[in-house]
């Protein structure tokens, strides 16, 4: 099942600021990748594959 980068973390309760910092990057980057503006590069995905728990291949990165 797909899950977009919102509903992976939400699913792990967490706000775009929490998510965040924990990444290591601003809210409007995330907002940017969540919103299909932008597109993480590798090693990020790599962290937010941990941080969700949610393989890359099982996330969606279209609206």
């Amino acid at each position: 099942m797909l899950l977009t980068l919102k509903a992976a973390r939400v699913n792990r309760q967490l706000t775009q600021r929490e998510a965040a910092m924990q990444l290591s990057i601003s809210e409007q980057t995330l907002s940017n990748y969540e919103r299909a503006i932008s597109y993480p590069d590798v090693p990020m995905l790599q962290k937010m594959e941990i941080l969700y728990g949610v393989e890359y291949r099982n996330l969606d990165f279209t609206l």
